[in-house]
C-alpha cells in the first residue's frame, strides 16, 4: 500500500532557530513550533497546545536563522519523520519531527491581535476521544 506523508502547520516559534552546518557544509536550522487549537466544549472555551520540533535544510535554513525569532508566526509545510538513536548508557530513544520543505513567514502583529490564538473556536464533540478512539 502506498503512503502519503504531508504536514501543514500554522503556529508560533517557541525558541529562536538554531543554525548549524553539516560536515559537508549544508545549513540546518531547528526550532520549536507551538500549534494551538481552541474549541468549545459545552459552555467552556478550551485550548490545547501541541509543541512540534521543526528541521529545515539548505538556503531556507539560513533564512530562518536570519529572519525568524521566538514568538514569530510561521506556516510549515513538510513531512513527518521519526528519528531513532541510542543513548550512551544503551537506552533506545526516538522522536517525531517535521522536516520542512517550505517555511512561510507570517507578518508581525502590529496591534497585538491577529495571531494564531485569535482564530475562532470550533465546536468539540461531546465525548472524550480517549474513550471513543
Amino acid at each position: 500500500m502506498a503512503g502519503f506523508n504531508k504536514v501543514i502547520l500554522l503556529g508560533n516559534l517557541t525558541r529562536n532557530p538554531e543554525l548549524r552546518y553539516t560536515p559537508s557544509g549544508t545549513p540546518v536550522a531547528s526550532f520549536g513550533l507551538a500549534v494551538s487549537r481552541r474549541f468549545k466544549q459545552g459552555d467552556d472555551l478550551k485550548e490545547e497546545v501541541c509543541f512540534v520540533d521543526i528541521v529545515v535544510f539548505g538556503r531556507q535554513a539560513e533564512h530562518c536563522g536570519q529572519y525568524l525569532s521566538k514568538g514569530n508566526g510561521a506556516i510549515i509545510e513538510g513531512r513527518l519523520q521519526q528519528r531513532r538513536w541510542e543513548t550512551e548508557d544503551g537506552q533506545k530513544r526516538s522522536k517525531h519531527e517535521v522536516v520542512a520543505q517550505t517555511v512561510t513567514f507570517m507578518p508581525k502583529r502590529q496591534d497585538g491581535g491577529g495571531g494564531v490564538s485569535d482564530l475562532p473556536p470550533h465546536e468539540e464533540p461531546p465525548y472524550d476521544m480517549d474513550e471513543h478512539g
